[in-house]
């Protein structure tokens, strides 16, 4: 089937962030103010629908896992797996993984051990507090975000490829609301890809930070303009190269190798680390976790006045929704081949146990430094309040043995992180953008559109790091959050119809080209 551009969800998207970018450039304060207004009226008005929504989808994937509809094959009964198990688990953990854990599950517990929500009543840096810190890391970073991933994912992937419908977050809701909401499919696609280019550049600014960042401990001098400019350069560059070479080679060979040097990186750590201490404080703190875990899913501060759910907890929430509907594109393309069980053990269940393992270790080791800064020396939460985010894992590598050897391979991890995770998302930008793409397809927007929107997204990127501050396009990104929930949530009507009746989604197998087995990909 030809393919072409797509160009009512391409060009809205393209001029909206546009229109960002110039705005910002006029009246920076006029447009921080207007984001942050909006930003503000979202997470007030609709805190309780973000805490309620990510719950509701981890119910839904537990019911969905234990249902019938488990035994039912992505593809049709003889589909033939378009990857190997073990490359499928890489690419996924990596593509949702990316460079936010590896920094922020060493600098997040710091803040909620140094300063808990006001209304719980915790005592800054006391025992209890530094529970509530390793509880909560398991909260935002486990089995709720990729329960925000992994259920519309496994939608797309069901009416993609056993309803043979077309390659479009819009065929998630037509199970529910009939072909006639293929109406509306440029602007549910153009929303959501909104709402994924913006949370990209945000990633990929925070990303150039953090590695400009690493650079100048070594190269010296303040992190400007320019540094930033090439490293955001040589990061799209490489991630659009990826993207380009297709599934089989770029994207699974580097998803291959970050999950390789992830799992090298935490086992040195938990050998040399507080071993002992990271165990018996993971173990005790899962417990409060899973103890208090709809009471800590459900918190929005409004009894106490409280605006520290705001601050993490459900901004969490818009940041996963936001990307979920286009990621769940890109995760529901390469899940066929294999049964609804196996893809919620391989899109949820198996990546929050990574997640959890690599809290236990890092986060552990983190608040075990802080805790006991007379006897390290190693004040964690003065370099987080005084040099950043990106700072901590540095200076917590610092104090292992090594470190010389550690810090620059650090640098090279952060960079193939954000890489992988970066090329499945263009992967699935460029296959938005263009008609014509059905199960049967070999599903290749081709290099160009990649090319474009690997420019698109590094222009915005580097303008809105050097001139506005990260948070500005965060604000960006969080409005898209809202859409996209509803997106989502209407969607998860197509899961009860199938429920019902699992048996319309026992079709013909693929007939795609691509139909190799996966001792082929292997």
């Amino acid at each position: 089937m030809q393919t072409s551009l797509r160009p009512l969800v391409f060009w809205p998207t393209f001029l909206v962030l546009l229109a960002a970018v110039v705005a910002s450039y006029i009246d920076l304060d006029a447009f921080l103010a207007t984001a942050s207004a909006l930003n503000d009226a979202v997470l007030d008005n609709f805190s309780w629908l973000f805490s309620l929504g990510s719950l509701y989808l981890l119910i839904m994937a537990v019911i969905v896992y234990f249902s019938p509809l488990g035994s039912i094959r992505i593809g049709g009964p003889d589909a033939t797996p378009l990857l190997s198990r073990l490359r499928w688990f890489s690419i996924t953990l990596c593509t949702t993984l990316a460079v936010g854990v590896l920094f922020w599950t060493t600098a997040e517990p710091l803040y909620h051990f140094m300063s808990p929500p006001a209304s719980s009543g915790l005592e800054a840096g006391s025992g209890d507090a530094m529970l509530f810190a390793m509880s909560t890391m398991f909260l935002h970073w486990s089995f709720t975000p990729y329960a925000i991933y992994a259920v519309p994912a496994l939608i797309f992937a069901l009416a993609f490829y056993n309803l043979r419908l077309r390659f479009s977050i819009s065929s998630m809701l037509e199970p529910i609301f009939g072909p006639g909401v293929k109406r509306f499919a440029g602007l549910i696609d153009a929303v959501s890809l909104y709402a994924l280019v913006a949370g990209m550049a945000s990633s990929l600014g925070t990303g150039a930070l953090t590695l400009a960042g690493g650079m100048g401990q070594y190269l010296g001098g303040e992190t400007n303009p320019l540094r930033l400019g090439i490293v955001i350069a040589i990061i799209v560059v490489t991630f659009v190269l990826s993207a380009a070479s297709g599934l089989q080679k770029g994207i699974a060979r580097l998803s291959s190798l970050n999950a390789i040097l992830l799992a090298i990186l935490g086992v040195f750590v938990f050998i040399v680390g507080p071993t002992v201490f990271c165990l018996a404080l993971g173990v005790e703190s899962f417990g409060v976790y899973l103890d208090n875990f709809f009471t800590k899913s459900l918190f929005t501060g409004a009894a106490g006045d409280d605006q520290w759910p705001q601050w993490w907890s459900i901004f969490y929430w818009a940041v996963w929704f936001a990307w979920a509907p286009v990621a769940a594109l890109f995760l529901g393309k390469i899940s066929r081949g294999y049964t609804v069980r196996e893809f919620l053990r391989v899109n949820l269940l198996y990546p929050a146990l990574f997640a959890s393992v690599w809290i236990l270790i890092f986060s552990g080791t983190a608040l075990y430094f802080q805790a006991h800064t007379d006897t390290t020396g190693a004040d964690l939460y003065a370099v987080l309040s005084d040099r950043g985010v990106e700072n901590v894992l540095y200076e917590l590598f610092r104090q292992l043995p090594f470190s010389q050897v550690w810090i620059p391979l650090l640098l090279f991890i952060a960079y193939i992180s954000y890489v992988t995770a970066a090329d499945s998302q263009t992967d699935a930008i460029g296959n938005l953008c263009t008609r014509g793409l059905t199960a049967d397809s070999d599903l290749n927007a081709g290099v160009p559109m990649k090319v474009i929107w690997g420019l698109i997204v590094g222009v915005v990127s580097w303008v809105m790091v050097s001139f506005v501050g990260i948070d500005g396009i965060k604000m960006l990104s969080n409005l898209g959050g809202l859409p996209a929930m509803l997106i989502v949530l209407l969607a998860t009507g197509s899961l009860w119809v199938w429920l019902k009746h699992p048996e319309r989604l026992d079709v013909a197998p693929s007939r795609s080209p691509l139909s190799r087995t996966a001792k082929d990909e292997a």
